[in-house]
Order: C-alpha cells, then sequence, then structure tokens
C-alpha cells in the first residue's frame, strides 16, 4: 500500500462530480458526448462530525487534509485522482482531478462511479480490505486506520454527486471512577476479542482522546455476546465489560460507551449507538468477566462464577496459579473439572475467604482425583473454602473439597453429596499432608477407604467434624475411613455410619495415632480395627459434648494449634484463637 498521510477522519462527505464549465462545444445526436471533452473533476464537501467528545473533533473529523489521492473507477476503469484541499473552509471541501488520464463522460446519461481511500498503488484497481492498527494508541495510528468509500453509487450528469461513507466502525470509551476508585487516570483501555479476518488484531488499545474519554476504529464485525469487549487496566488490576448481547460493529456506525470502573469490576453506565454524525441510543446492563488478574502475584481474584470458571480454565494450563474469591459463588447448573492430577499438581493458593461456592457438580464416575481441587501438590493450598449442596462422582480419590492432598487443607466445610469407589471422603479423598478444622455435613458414600473427613490418611488430620452421613463396605469411619501411618486429633463425629467390615464411629482402620477424639449416633467403637486410640462416646449422661471439648481444646492446645472447640449450641464448633 502506499504511504499515507494522517487522515483527519472524514464524516458522510458529499462529493459533486460536474462536467468541466470550460468545454462549450454542443452534444453530438443521441445524446453522445463528444470523445475526450468532458472530463470529470470532483468537488469535494464534508459535514462536519457530531464531537464525541467536542474536544478531540475540531481538526479530525470531516475534512479531507491528510487524504493526497483517492482511486476513482467507472466501468472496469480505475484512475487515480488527486485531492486538493485548502484550510479558507477548514479543509471541509477538496476539488479531485486529475490531470494525465482523467475519467470522460461520453454522453449524458448515469453512470455507476465508486471510489476508494486509501488506495494500494501496486494495483488500485481493487479496493483494499479494512484493517486497522492494533496500537492506536497514538493519533495518527488512530487516524490512519479509517478506511472510506463511495460504492456503485448512479451518477446524473446533471446532478453528479457521490456520498462517501467510513469502511470502519468507531468506538468510544468514557470511564468513570466507581467503588474502590477515585480517579481513573492512568488507565489503559482496550477492545479484545476482535476478529482476526483480514489480518485485523484481536485487540486494539485505544487513542486517549482526551479526559477520560479513549478511542478505537475496528473493521466491521460482530462480538459475541459473553466475551470480553473492553478492558481496563488500572491500579494494578485488569477490568473487563463483557456484554449481554452481541455487539454489532456496523461500518459507519459509533459506539459511545460509558463505563464504571469499580473495584470489583466494570458496570455499563450508558450506550449511545448510531451514525458517525446522529444516531439512536441504547441502554444496557454490564456483565464483567468476574475476576481480576493480579500479573505480578499470579493471583486471580474472582467474585462470580464465570470468574471462577476462568481461573479453572488458566489453573488446567497453570497449576501455580492462585484463587482469591471475594464474593459468594452459584454454580448451580455448571460443570466443573477438577484442577490437577497426578501428573500435573496444583501448587497454588487456593483461598475461598470464607465465601460460599454453592452447586459444585462434578461428574466423573470414572475418574480418579476428583474435588474442587483434583490434587494438590506439596506446596499448594487450600484454605477457608465453603461448599454447599456439592455432588461430586469420581473413582479413586474423591472428596468434597480436594481428592487427594500432599499440601495443606484448612478451614474448609462441605454439604451435599460425595461418592466414589476408594479412598473417598466428604472433605479429602486420601490425605498425605495436613487436613486442619475443616468439617463435612453431607452424605459420603463408596466401598473401602470412606471417612466423614477424609478417606485415606497417611497425613494429619486436626481438629475436623463430620455430622452427616458414612457409608461403605470396608475401613469405613465417620472422621477417617483407614488411618494408615497418620494422626487424628480433636475430631468429632456425630452422624451415621453404616458398614461391613472394619467399621469405627471416629476411624475404621487404625494402624496410626488417634488422640481426644469423639463420636456420637453410631452404636459400635470408635475404632474399627487395628491398633487402640484415644476415642469416647458421648452418650449425653457419663459424656457429653461439654466434657469432649474440654479434652478436645487440651490436645489441641498441646499440639500447639491455634484451633478451638467451643459449645454454643447442641454440637461443638470451630473457631481460631485470636
Amino acid at each position: 500500500m502506499n504511504n499515507r498521510l494522517p487522515l483527519h477522519i472524514l464524516s458522510a462527505v458529499t462529493v459533486l462530480l460536474f462536467a468541466a464549465t470550460a468545454c462549450t462545444q454542443d452534444d453530438l445526436g443521441g445524446g453522445t458526448l463528444p470523445e475526450g471533452e468532458y472530463p470529470l473533476v470532483i468537488r469535494a464537501t464534508g459535514l462536519q462530525a457530531v464531537a464525541t467528545p467536542a474536544s478531540t473533533r475540531a481538526t479530525v473529523d470531516g475534512d479531507w487534509q491528510g487524504v493526497q489521492t483517492v482511486a476513482l473507477k467507472i466501468g472496469d476503469a480505475v484512475k487515480e485522482y488527486t485531492v486538493t484541499a485548502t484550510d479558507a473552509d477548514g479543509y471541509k471541501s477538496a476539488t479531485l482531478s486529475c490531470e494525465n488520464d482523467p475519467h470522460y463522460w461520453t454522453s449524458r446519461d448515469p453512470i455507476t462511479v465508486s471510489a476508494w481511500w486509501p488506495l494500494d498503488k501496486a494495483d488500485i484497481t481493487r479496493m483494499p480490505a479494512v484493517k486497522v492498527a492494533a496500537d492506536q494508541s497514538k493519533l495518527a495510528d488512530f487516524q490512519n486506520s479509517d478506511f472510506i468509500s463511495a460504492e456503485n453509487q448512479t451518477v446524473k450528469f446533471d446532478d453528479p454527486k457521490l456520498t462517501f461513507t467510513h469502511r470502519t466502525a468507531r468506538v468510544a470509551i468514557e470511564l468513570k471512577p466507581g467503588t474502590g476508585f477515585t480517579s481513573v487516570d492512568g488507565a489503559t483501555v482496550s477492545l479484545v476479542s476482535l476478529s482476526t479476518d483480514n489480518g485485523n488484531p484481536t485487540a486494539i488499545q485505544t487513542y486517549h482522546a482526551s479526559g477520560d474519554t479513549y478511542e478505537a476504529l475496528t473493521a466491521p464485525q460482530t462480538v459475541a455476546k459473553g466475551e470480553p469487549f473492553i478492558r481496563v487496566e488500572l491500579g494494578g488490576g485488569n477490568f473487563y465489560f463483557r456484554p449481554q448481547n452481541d455487539v454489532v460493529l456496523a461500518a459507519g456506525s459509533r459506539y459511545t460507551y460509558t463505563v464504571n470502573v469499580n473495584a470489583t469490576g466494570l458496570t455499563l453506565e450508558g450506550c449511545t449507538i448510531g451514525g458517525w454524525t446522529d444516531g439512536g441510543s441504547e441502554s444496557g446492563t454490564a456483565e464483567d468477566l468476574g475476576y481480576n488478574y493480579d500479573t505480578t502475584t499470579k493471583t486471580y481474584t474472582v467474585y462470580n462464577a464465570d470468574g471462577l470458571l476462568a481461573w479453572n480454565e488458566a489453573a488446567q494450563k497453570d497449576e501455580s496459579i492462585n484463587c482469591t474469591l471475594t464474593a459468594d459463588i452459584d454454580l448451580t447448573g455448571k460443570e466443573w473439572t477438577p484442577i490437577g492430577d497426578n501428573d500435573n499438581r496444583y501448587t497454588g493458593t487456593f483461598d475461598g475467604g470464607n465465601y460460599t461456592i454453592t452447586g459444585l457438580t462434578v461428574n466423573q464416575e470414572g475418574t480418579n482425583y476428583v474435588g474442587l481441587i483434583g490434587f494438590i501438590g506439596s506446596d499448594g493450598t487450600v484454605k477457608n473454602v465453603k461448599l454447599e449442596n456439592v455432588n461430586i462422582t469420581g473413582s479413586y480419590y474423591v472428596g468434597g473439597v480436594v481428592g487427594y492432598n500432599s499440601g495443606s487443607v484448612t478451614a474448609c466445610t462441605a454439604s451435599g453429596s460425595v461418592s466414589g469407589s476408594y479412598y473417598v471422603g466428604g472433605v479429602v479423598g486420601g490425605n498425605f499432608g495436613t487436613v486442619t478444622a475443616c468439617t463435612s455435613s453431607g452424605s459420603v458414600s463408596g466401598s473401602i477407604y470412606v471417612g466423614g473427613v477424609v478417606g485415606d490418611n497417611y497425613g494429619t488430620v486436626t481438629a475436623c467434624t463430620a455430622s452427616g452421613s458414612v457409608e461403605g463396605r470396608s475401613n469405613v469411619g465417620g472422621v477417617v475411613g483407614y488411618n494408615s501411618s497418620g494422626s487424628v486429633t480433636a475430631c468429632t463425629s456425630s452422624g451415621s455410619v453404616e458398614g461391613s467390615i472394619d467399621v469405627g464411629g471416629v476411624v475404621g482402620d487404625n494402624y496410626g495415632s488417634v488422640t481426644a477424639c469423639y463420636w456420637s449416633d453410631y452404636a459400635g467403637n470408635g475404632i474399627g480395627s487395628g491398633n487402640g486410640g484415644e476415642t469416647t462416646l458421648v452418650d449425653g449422661t457419663d459424656v457429653t459434648w461439654a466434657d469432649a471439648v474440654d479434652a478436645m481444646n487440651a490436645a489441641l492446645q498441646n499440639a500447639g494449634s491455634e484451633w478451638r472447640y467451643e459449645l454454643t449450641g447442641e454440637l461443638p464448633t470451630l473457631k481460631k484463637e485470636e
């Protein structure tokens, strides 16, 4: 393509074609004009665009100042016409002419004319595809991304007019500080999720037009609903606007979005959609991505279901990415893919912030390592997670929160249904790390190594409680199904426990240590088989839950734990010492 001077972007332009007045010969018979006597000379005038905003449009829209030549097509012939404009009227009009080889009128009959700018001098016969710049942060790159044309228009000899229109769409974003921000100074605004047809960029950095307004030109296209469309980088975070309806970016139209930037995301105050110079209006409600991402800490701060699913997708590719919740999240109706397996272990930190995730569903009956997190590596941490109404099905190592843990799981709760075959727990399926201050109140079912909190334990289980139902065939326990070489300290079970072989109110089969643990609502022993341990039945007469709280807190203090039990209702609850 030829070298292009900056285009001072055109409004809708009316181009007048007229016969040269110097020609005095009469018409030939039948309306035919003398050959080579009536060259086409084009006088172009423009209408000044409505400012968006006014302060940026005085020298940008509605003039021909940066245009040197245009391509003009009649029939199959395309010729290059020179543009001559002056500042007498602010470059709002121009004369287009061709001295050496112009088009000529051959009769008074109407003709079909097309014209365009920019033109490719290597082949001016073809109108170039619209291809805008990816970085429009500089005024020249913003202006040079415009394309104009007048296509297949009928031109009459006695009223020769052409109307140029823009082949690009124009998007303006006005930022306003919302909750959590006092200013939007220093923001970087981009359009994202764009079509790459004809080599166009998938993202465009906008031009900071003035104040808090940013603009960009795009090729005509449709941005699908639900896809991120506007990205604002501010204060170390990325904020997104995701439209609830398809955004149709039409040629010659401008779209002005007024966006509030909040600490939890973007909200749309209003959207005006119309022509380059005028138009109607449209309003809507913004739905953002549901997260902010900090590249320095590799942390997703998540505040809705879409944000949590976005973190899931990212963590499937990089198991070290952290996640922090800042709001309750409803995953009802959404299928969840567990993070991590034996080959790709999760090593980040998932902090639920004591917010509740409702409706977590994983239906993977033939899959191992199933839960909110499938497999936690030795450096991984899951804490402060509250799960309600989970529906989790897997095969080996299945847990409400974590399938297999080699790291730490702290202060997590789960209710709902957890089922599998081997190593099934209400919170953790298989534990080789630490499980502390966790609670399960749902139903847990499996075949072998089934526990209310942990199915199979080789690590430490401290200050955990189970109040739901536990059912299996063998190695079934109210708290831990099978305690191999691990420790179970100050834990309680107050739900039903059912099984055939090695069944206990606290531990089904024990070959580790069990200290200061209590159970109720199961008629058998606290430990089903294996080595003995300190388990006590709370019968309400000889031993009460108040007695259990005193003994368990003493054991926790001896163990150096920061967790303590308190009895404010029928059953003990946990709190962290301050």
